[in-house]
């Protein structure tokens, strides 16, 4: 195999590396001396690459000890047996793209002092500088060479001048080189190569009492030479197993865990390919990379698509860069549609531009023309944002518009039956709203309404003119009508005073209701007709249980015997086909629907929450709401989801380079047409996901494109369009999808496809799939090193890939997945369900894997420390009981809540620091 290598921007270069084939005899020693190794290229003047400290001047470069090998036979050995009692060590040396055999646990490559070789790259052949080849002399060991580039693949020459090469992406801050075993040379941690995921430290307090290796000559630990980091050397790692009879033991306290800290190098993503692209919050891959063939495709076991979060940039607190309306419009290519973006290459002096997604030629609008400079770029290319930004935002104009833009509307559903009264749920919602209406986006355009229901339907006249609301009962259930063509959604700035004096009735209007009935579906329906006209966001408060109307509960629903049957999945789908009709209506009007479900007893949330689904909506799930333990965090979330920006009356689209396609979509939204989905509204926190698949059996080009466009309305008003572009590498290679893989990003959309899955199987079978996808990948990548691997007991995995076990197996854990009927509710399961599938890829690890703090005994002292609005937290901890001491007190978090364990042997004197109140016999009585 040969590799290519160039020190320009991939995507617009003029010249190319190029690799030669060589035919070399083999010298003294089995290889002639300064040649590469078998499968590499040739070496090529370069920067100086030292040999290794303790070794000898021609040391580098020099041939492996040994007879000839043989075509397709590597010199590397196999590993070696670890001794009994001893846990592995991780080898963990800078990755790159380039391709070697997997270093095992405890064996070191064979070559001078267990040195790295290094890799010699070819690339274009210069003036008086002669290119190995057949019957070309091999520079010896003082060879000088030079490092390749983050990807072997380089592009073809273009016809139009390159673009200026973008600087090299920074390092990545707070790595840390930490040791496994026994230290040795050869198994030292080499510095990262900038971009790619390295491993992390061991658990702190669980590793072998092993200290770090002494410094050697230049004060680097091992005999590491200081331009170690360019050592192109693959990383692998492995974790010994019990292999049979007479094996040692597994150690699990050598499985690679996301804590301490390796927590945050674990949910770190790639590099961007390109300084241009879009940051990796809007758009994630879950491969740094497409493969260029169907065939190879097919050999990556694991999903090959993007985690999208159109409004990240409002998560994060950065600004988009708006593109206001001008006379050229809105310039995007004529045949595929793509907008443009930094990647379309100019020719003909400017007057057209390629386009980088179809590669059509189009005509430059006369407003937009800009001459180009010597190097084939517009002049005015930091005037534009579009030209450089991976993230803008386009003014649209009149013909993207199908009406005049709507306003900010929320109206409110509220159940006020005798048990959502008692529970305090009714309070808690209008003390909130009161307390958010000078927070609700959209300022003097914003509309309200208000409706109640319990056994009947309370329609509220919120006439600016009135002195006080008027209530107007509707008590037909099966056929909803509206009492007052209008004035049931007004603007809250004409009538606050109004709207006020409601929110301070209700919660006194109804502390007399004895019933106990709920007419959920309806209240949905009525309330379809009062905002039907303009849409916006349904938000439904419901503490009872549904028992009046269309979609009233069955109790016969919710049988435990269903379970591990085939009958199953019927339990997480709506029975009644209400849910889906009402569904597919209310995304056709860009109505939303959010619940706020806190009733106690079964509820029938899967076919309550589908409304949600269809229409990009949230479901939030309190069991047994009571106020005084779930009132603050009602209170929390409700102000959340009025007050964050929202995107209104939405579509997305996400179109890829010629030769790929979007093969499916996973998220809460209605496909309207095979790649147009509708997203009445949408926020920050709402991730989805998408699969890229092959449209043709090989793809052409070294570089592919994945763009992402939202057309939405502002708050304030306006029409605009989000863009998101991103260009990604063809990858040539199997070892190279591994090594550009993120899996972080492969655990979120494993998670959507496994609640896809668990809509349609059952639930073993849904974990067994999760479990498959991981084993199958894990296999695929032992059979392409399965030469070098002796020990059947060996796990061998990417660092890349480190944590993706520990992900996988934490996921199959969660509400969504774990147990049957008896363990997890089904409501539980299904409002677990809902939120995993609009998870961004930080909220799905962290409900995998929760965060462990230990209390007691923290390794930091400045933790709990106020910075601002920011608080130091102790180092995190195995979420493993194992881990956890008797006499520590730990504070877990999933994302979700907040947990706090205790143990039996915690003093009583922490105790008391901590909660005074309380008993200290009686806490340790009951401690966990």
């Amino acid at each position: 195999m040969s590799f290519t290598s160039s020190t320009h921007r991939p995507p617009l270069i003029s010249g190319y590396a190029q690799s030669y084939p060589q035919q070399l005899p083999m010298g003294p020693g089995g290889a002639p001396p300064g040649a590469a190794l078998p499968g590499t290229m040739g070496p090529r003047p370069g920067q100086p690459f030292p040999a290794a400290a303790g070794q000898p001047p021609g040391a580098v470069g020099s041939a492996i000890a040994g007879p000839p090998l043989r075509p397709g036979t590597s010199p590397w050995p196999g590993p070696q047996p670890l001794q009994q009692g001893h846990p592995p060590a991780v080898s963990q040396a800078a990755m790159s793209y380039s391709m070697q055999p997997p270093q095992q646990l405890g064996v070191r490559p064979p070559g001078p002092q267990g040195g790295a070789f290094p890799r010699p790259i070819l690339g274009p052949p210069s003036a008086g500088r002669p290119v190995a080849g057949p019957g070309t002399a091999v520079p010896g060991p003082q060879q000088q060479y030079q490092t390749a580039a983050p990807y072997p693949q380089q592009p073809p020459p273009m016809q139009q001048q390159p673009r200026p090469m973008p600087q090299q992406q920074p390092q990545m801050q707070g790595q840390q080189q930490m040791y496994y075993g026994t230290p040795h040379a050869a198994d030292m941690a080499r510095p990262p190569v900038p971009g790619m995921m390295p491993p992390g430290p061991p658990i702190p307090g669980f590793a072998p009492p092993h200290g770090p290796p002494p410094p050697t000559a230049g004060g680097v630990p091992g005999g590491m030479g200081p331009y170690a980091a360019q050592r192109l050397v693959e990383q692998f790692e492995s974790l010994m197993l019990a292999a049979g009879p007479g094996a040692p033991e597994a150690d699990i306290r050598s499985f690679p865990r996301p804590v301490g800290e390796e927590c945050s190098v674990a949910r770190v993503p790639q590099q961007p390919f390109d300084k241009a692209n879009c940051t990796p919050d809007n758009m994630r891959p879950t491969v740094m990379g497409v493969p260029n063939s169907t065939a190879l495709r097919l050999r990556w076991q694991l999903p090959l698509g993007v985690v999208v979060r159109p409004m990240a940039d409002e998560a994060f607190g950065r600004s988009v860069p708006v593109i206001p309306l001008g006379s050229q419009g809105i310039v995007r290519c004529r045949r595929c549609r793509t907008y443009m973006n930094p990647f379309c290459a100019w020719v003909d002096g400017g007057r057209r531009f390629k386009c980088n997604v179809c590669a059509m030629l189009n005509e430059v609008p006369v407003d937009y023309f800009s001459t180009l400079d010597a190097d084939g770029i517009r002049r005015d290319i930091m005037e534009r944002p579009e030209l450089h930004c991976g993230t803008v935002e386009w003014v649209a104009p009149a013909e993207y518009m199908v009406r005049p833009p709507m306003p900010p509307v929320y109206f409110f559903a509220i159940d006020v039956s005798a048990a959502a009264y008692a529970c305090g749920m009714v309070s808690v919602v209008c003390e909130t709203i009161k307390a958010c209406l000078d927070k609700l986006p959209g300022d003097e355009r914003t509309q309200v309404g208000f409706l109640t229901y319990d056994n009947g339907l309370h329609f509220y006249n919120l006439k600016p003119t009135l002195a006080a609301p008027q209530m107007l009962v509707v008590p037909e259930l099966d056929d909803p009508f509206l009492p007052l063509p209008d004035d049931l959604l007004v603007n809250l700035s004409e009538s606050r005073a109004v709207v006020e004096a409601l929110l301070e009735a209700l919660p006194a209007g109804y502390s007399s209701s004895t019933s106990n009935d709920c007419a959920t579906g309806p209240a949905l329906q009525a309330a379809y007709l009062a905002m039907s006209h303009v849409g916006g966001k349904l938000l439904l408060f419901q503490a009872g249980l549904p028992s009046l109307g269309v979609g009233r509960v069955k109790p016969s629903r919710d049988n435990l015997s269903l379970y591990n049957t085939e009958r199953e999945p019927n339990l997480r789908n709506p029975e009644d086909p209400f849910f889906k009709r009402f569904a597919g209506e209310a995304s056709s009007r860009q109505i939303t629907l959010d619940v706020f479900c806190g009733a106690n007893g079964y509820t029938d949330l899967a076919s309550l929450s589908s409304i949600a689904k269809y229409t990009c909506g949230q479901v939030y799930y309190y069991p047994g709401f009571h106020a005084g333990r779930d009132g603050r965090k009602l209170a929390a979330e409700l102000e959340r989801n009025l007050t964050r920006p929202t995107a209104w009356e939405a579509v997305m689209r996400i179109r890829c380079s010629r030769g790929l396609k979007i093969s499916s979509f996973h998220g809460h939204f209605f496909n309207r047409s095979t790649d147009l989905l509708a997203l009445p509204t949408c926020d920050p926190d709402k991730a989805f996901a998408v699969q890229i698949g092959h449209e043709e059996t090989m793809v052409s080009g070294p570089v592919s494109f994945v763009q992402c466009a939202l057309l939405h309305t502002s708050s304030s008003g306006e029409r605009r369009i989000r863009v998101h572009t991103m260009m990604l590498p063809v990858l040539t290679e199997l070892s190279e999808l591994y090594r550009a893989a993120d899996g972080a990003a492969i655990a979120c959309l494993l998670a959507k496809l496994g609640v896809e899955k668990s809509l349609m199987a059952k639930l073993e079978e849904t974990r067994q799939a999760l479990m498959g996808k991981l084993s199958a990948a894990l296999k695929e990548y032992r059979l392409l090193h399965g030469a070098h691997v002796r020990n059947p007991g060996a796990l061998i995995y990417p660092s890349t890939l480190r944590y993706l076990p520990a992900y996988i197996l934490g996921l199959t854990r969660t509400t969504a997945f774990r147990g049957m009927g008896r363990e997890v509710s089904s409501d539980d399961r299904a409002a677990a369900a809902h939120w995993l599938m609009a998870a961004p890829v930080e909220d799905t690890l962290l409900a995998s894997y929760p965060d462990v703090y230990e209390l007691t005994n923290p390794t930091r002292d400045d933790w709990g420390n106020q910075t601002g609005n920011m608080v130091t937290l102790p180092p995190t901890v195995p979420a493993s009981l194992a881990y956890l001491r008797g006499d520590g007190c730990y504070l877990l978090d999933n994302g979700q809540m907040l947990i706090l364990w205790i143990g039996r042997d915690v003093g009583p004197a922490w105790l008391s620091q901590v909660n005074p109140m309380a008993m200290t016999k009686q806490c340790q009585h009951h401690a966990l």
